[in-house]
């Protein structure tokens, strides 16, 4: 007779040990729903069942739904506290409170080339590129982008840079690149200028300025007039920039500000970055599972979540409230610092209380204008799904909408993407990407086959019971109100069939979208429909098309990119053209490199052991995770 869900607990709780470490609490699905640390597992997971617990109705719903317990221990209050926070970025546990967004924020790298490039990108690497960030829009971060190649021409291409090509691409003519490649300027000016951009980055804009004072001169005095007029230019830019940046502090402060704004169960946390006594700029994210929370546990999840993802931590954080265990926080910021950190509650008036004030207006303002569009976009996609239900002649609105989409290359790494939409909002949580498996070359019907029937599959190995509990499940556990697919007559066809094979016509209705026209095509059905252009319901279908597209052709490319020759090779450290040509040279192909072992990498000239050992590694671990993207 096997142990019912009590005994179990029990059980588990009587073998707790008495170290730190990490505990993450099961239901009955075996999904995580709440991660959580200690300093002693025993005591600290013992204490939510007392009495005394079951008094905070939060606590309370979280003990009748736990089924199992498990615990890792760690060998110390920080190692916990790190793990703590991977933990709860990867599971996403319910009753934790978590910063909302799953995607990767957006960062500003500068990379480590020998004419190093500025970008965005969506990880940190370890790969000795200079970040900045996170940032939470991608549009403000572009912006900031177009502003620095202004001030600080930087090259954008992939060429190598030999300082000898007869002709520099547009962007130097429009003064957005310093022209490197046709010896403009040299290395070490060209280094000058970016590392101008780091120091303005971080805030050191009187220094950047008394820099580029000084090279007007230089370039005066040494009769390049051209180049004297061009950083006369960018001083006179700079000087335009400085003016509209806010002086918070006369003492050269480098400071986050921590506030956050709660109302009807949202919380959003506002952060201003000041850099040498400067308001240099300002994000917010928002929390969830924060409803129930005080603001002391809200402000430690975010410390602990969002330095997680921080290419920079600054000296000192003000804080709106004391935090428990500030000085594990503390001690833990310090390591990723590699100096000391002060997590600071300024109660006393004075600049640091109002630059806090001034802060928790903000996070007030933005929650009031993010709720205001929030009711918006709801009113306007209700009027959509409505006008959907009626255009289509659903029995009920289409409260779940998935589309699918497929993307290729004439043929070459055929993938596919299925988004999902609820209420007209991206549920991204529940996007899934595919890798064809079974077509040969480009066949689109095929393809969509393929691919709604590995979907429906795990819906019904779902309603089985065989996926119970597995990764991600949930995602398919749910049947579509209206399923979407990126094409006409054909793709809709095949989508027909595969809904036919699994008994499904009746419950799932289907809908094609062709691209042309916007024509939509509906099953036994000989005419199109077609909705005014502006009418919400077509503007929602599009939208929604337009994302499956996205979501696909980014996985396309990541796939590409990953097959791919120069960015396969490009992407190790310490490999740049020379050692790229060398190594197809002596190897012929690509595929010859990732077979080879160190010991045969290290017969081509300038290839060390370690260097050798680091190709080989690149490349197990880029075979590792195409493999894992297939599964």
């Amino acid at each position: 007779m096997g142990v019912n869900r009590s005994e179990k607990i029990q059980q588990k709780l009587a073998t707790l040990p008495a170290n730190p470490g990490v505990y993450l609490m099961h239901n009955i699905r075996d999904q995580v729903i709440y991660v959580g640390k200690a300093i002693n597992l025993a005591n600290r997971v013992r204490s939510y069942f007392h009495a005394s617990a079951q008094e905070d109705a939060k606590t309370r719903r979280l003990v009748a739904e736990i089924a199992d317990i498990e615990w890792i221990i760690t060998d110390s209050e920080v190692e916990a506290l790190i793990l703590e926070a991977n933990l709860i970025k990867k599971h996403r546990p319910r009753f934790n409170v978590r910063l909302k967004d799953d995607k990767r924020y957006p960062y500003l790298k500068i990379t480590n080339d020998e004419f190093p490039k500025v970008l965005i990108t969506r990880r940190m690497r370890r790969d000795d590129g200079r970040y900045f960030g996170p940032y939470t829009s991608t549009g403000a971060l572009r912006e900031t982008l177009d502003l620095l190649r202004r001030l600080f021409p930087y090259r954008t291409c992939d060429r190598e840079i030999t300082g000898t090509d007869r002709r520099a691409c547009l962007y130097h003519d429009l003064k957005l690149c310093s022209g490197p490649c046709v010896g403009a300027v040299d290395h070490a000016q060209y280094m000058a200028t970016i590392e101008q951009l780091v120091r303005f980055m971080g805030g050191e804009t009187e220094a950047v300025m008394d820099d580029l004072k000084r090279q007007v001169q230089e370039a005066a005095e040494s009769l390049q007039f051209e180049r004297a007029a061009q950083l006369r230019d960018r001083y006179q830019a700079l000087q335009q920039v400085m003016e509209r940046q806010r002086v918070i502090t006369t003492a050269a402060t480098n400071q986050d500000v921590i506030a956050l704004a709660r109302d009807d169960g949202n919380v959003c946390v506002e952060v201003f970055f000041v850099r040498n006594g400067k308001l240099l700029g300002r994000e917010f994210f928002m929390m969830e599972g924060g409803n129930e929370e005080n603001e002391q546990a809200i402000v430690a999840a975010f410390l602990q979540q969002f330095y997680t993802e921080a290419a920079m931590v600054p000296p000192e954080i003000l804080l709106p409230a004391e935090v428990a265990e500030a000085a594990v926080l503390e001690s833990w910021l310090r390591t990723k610092r590699g100096d000391v950190v002060y997590l600071t509650v300024p109660h006393e008036a004075g600049p640091e209380r109002d630059l806090l004030d001034l802060a928790t207006t903000n996070a007030a303002e933005t929650l009031r204008t993010l709720k205001a569009q929030w009711e918006l976009d709801k009113h306007r996609s209700e009027q959509a799904l409505t006008d959907l239900q009626t255009s289509l002649g659903l029995t009920m609105p289409p409260v779940r909408v998935e589309c699918y989409d497929i993307s290729t290359t004439q043929g070459v790494e055929v993938v596919a993407s299925m988004v999902v939409f609820e209420h007209g909002v991206a549920k991204k949580s529940d996007y899934r990407r595919f890798k064809i498996k079974t077509v040969e070359g480009q066949d689109d019907f095929a393809s969509m086959r393929e691919v709604l029937t590995r979907r429906f599959d795990r819906w019904r190995r779902m309603e089985s019971g065989e996926l119970k509990g597995t990764r991600g499940s949930q995602a398919w556990a749910k049947l579509p109100d209206l399923v979407v697919v990126d094409g006409g007559k054909g793709q809709l066809g095949m989508a027909v069939e595969v809904l036919q094979a699994f008994d499904l016509q009746e419950k799932v209705p289907v809908v094609g979208l062709a691209k042309r026209e916007e024509e939509i095509f509906k099953p036994g059905r000989s005419t199109s429909i077609r909705f005014d252009p502006a009418a919400p319901a077509i503007l929602l279908l599009r939208r929604i098309r337009d994302e499956a597209h996205r979501f696909a052709i980014t996985y396309h490319r990541q796939r590409r990119t990953k097959r791919g020759l120069a960015s396969q090779i490009d992407e190790i450290p310490g490999i740049g053209p020379v050692k790229r040509r060398e190594l197809l040279k002596h190897f012929g192909s690509l595929d010859a490199i990732q077979k080879a072992g160190v010991e045969d990498l290290m017969a081509v000239p300038g290839i060390s052991q370690v260097l050798a050992t680091q190709i080989r590694e690149h490349f197990a671990r880029l075979e590792k995770e195409l493999q894992e993207e297939e599964s």
